[in-house]
């Protein structure tokens, strides 16, 4: 595994020299439950998007491990006030406790009709995101608008937890609103020739015909929970989500799987912006 860490760097040295931005911790619940994060910025000439949350926080009597990746998108303000603001506002939600989904839902649509509101302050622009919330190390609940995605590892198995909200797929629900989905060739299908994801936050001119009501799944976590990942497009781009998988399993720290993930996808010329979380659960 050495000589392969040593080629992705040679790779990755070679090929992008950007601002990274890392971290690692572990919760207090489990000292084998740990994780990790990396970003790196991308070939684009604008400043760098993408947001995470990553870290444990202790809430009533319950240990909460709280992750998240936003991919903003003309412009960072969407992604950074939702870093700062929704996972506040999913735990502020009364129902949180009972019925989770449903203040996951709801929090989700009142951090978007907040960003619209600021829409002068934070700009026209929008941002995906994908949330995982795991509690007490047993339950994880996910939800995400857009196309950051979430992929949990089973006895080596790779699953996907998100839904990938392609205009292609929800072109129907887009046209119900009014809106349409152009399919230009050399180009993704995009919401009214603009944006390349069906549901984001924000993105004012667009938003009667884009929804921000996220898909949720709910995992419990047994013995044959190895880890989760967390990342942007940049990275799906160019993997499947079993090539991930594989590529970190026998990673047994959380932040060099996450780094791992990121030379991998610019090794294979991914040049989006890009952020990785990983979750190891034993």
């Amino acid at each position: 595994m050495a000589g392969r860490e040593i080629l992705h760097k040679m790779k990755v040295k070679a090929f992008c020299s950007s601002a990274i931005d890392t971290g690692k911790g572990k919760s207090k619940v489990s000292k084998h439950i740990t994780h990790g994060f990396h970003l790196m910025k991308g070939k684009s000439n604008h400043a760098m998007e993408d947001y995470v949350v990553s870290e444990f926080k202790q809430v009533n009597d319950a240990n909460l491990g709280l992750f998240a990746i936003f991919d903003g998108h003309l412009g960072h303000d969407v992604a950074n006030y939702l870093q700062t603001h929704l996972f506040d506002n999913i735990l502020k939600e009364r129902d949180f406790w009972t019925e989770t989904e449903n203040a996951i839902k709801k929090a989700y649509r009142t951090t978007d009709a907040e960003i619209l509101e600021k829409a002068f302050e934070l700009g026209k622009g929008g941002s995906t995101a994908v949330t995982a919330i795991l509690i007490n190390g047993e339950k994880l609940v996910v939800a995400n608008v857009g196309d950051s995605r979430a992929v949990i590892c089973k006895n080596g198995v790779a699953k996907q937890l998100s839904v990938d909200h392609e205009p292609s797929k929800e072109k129907k629900l887009i046209e119900n609103r009014g809106g349409f989905v152009s399919n230009l060739p050399g180009d993704v299908p995009r919401v009214d020739g603009q944006l390349a994801v069906a549901r984001a936050f924000g993105d004012k001119s667009l938003k009667i015909h884009l929804s921000s009501e996220p898909d949720i799944k709910v995992e419990m976590i047994g013995d044959d929970t190895e880890f989760i990942i967390l990342a942007s497009d940049g990275i799906w781009k160019v993997m499947s989500n079993q090539e991930a998988v594989d590529l970190i399993k026998k990673i047994k720290d959380a932040q060099s799987a996450a780094k791992l993930l990121i030379d991998e996808a610019i090794s294979r010329k991914s040049k989006d912006d890009m952020s990785c979380i990983v979750v190891k659960l034993r």
